[in-house]
């Protein structure tokens, strides 16, 4: 146990949050924000960090990430001060467009009511000329069987079907 201990002390002394976008890491700017390779002109915007390492796990996304910390809500009395969405909004207009796109910001956040909340919101104070919003797909997951998803997923998938 002693080990164990000794390992957690260690992370609660170095690890800190990124000012610039809320990731985890032992600097005050994770490696993320400071790898020049990434495309600086998408913004993808996570509800927790476990969001934001799920989506670099899956190795599909080379720009930034913005951490908001959460979902608006009433109940638990989070609103946009707290998700720091004023921040949010400033670094948007900050993205420097590349030659081959236009700035993009990607809501990546739950199909809950309060992603789906948050997000709507976050779209209407990124309504600035020239910045493309886009959000993740929702629908039947990969390998995903019909008879199994429920009533929502279900509809969501009919909604947002495409064309082969």
């Amino acid at each position: 146990m002693l080990p164990l201990a000794e390992e957690m002390n260690h992370v609660a002394r170095h690890v800190r949050t990124c000012v610039e976008c809320g990731n985890l890491d032992m600097q005050d700017k994770c490696s993320i924000c400071l790898d020049g390779r990434r495309d600086h002109s998408r913004l993808c915007v996570v509800e927790d960090v476990s969001d934001l390492w799920a989506i670099e796990r899956a190795g599909i996304f080379s720009g930034l990430y913005h951490v908001l910390g959460g979902t608006l809500s009433a109940l638990d009395g989070r609103g946009p001060a707290e998700l720091g969405i004023d921040r949010l909004v400033a670094r948007a207009h900050a993205l420097q467009t590349s030659q081959d796109s236009q700035p993009e910001v990607i809501l990546a956040t739950s199909a809950t009511v309060d992603g789906q909340t948050t997000a709507h919101y976050i779209a209407e104070r990124l309504e600035i000329a020239g910045l493309k919003i886009t959000r993740l797909a929702h629908g039947v997951p990969v390998g995903g069987e019909l008879n199994y998803l429920d009533d929502g997923t279900l509809a969501q998938a009919m909604k947002a079907r495409t064309s082969l």
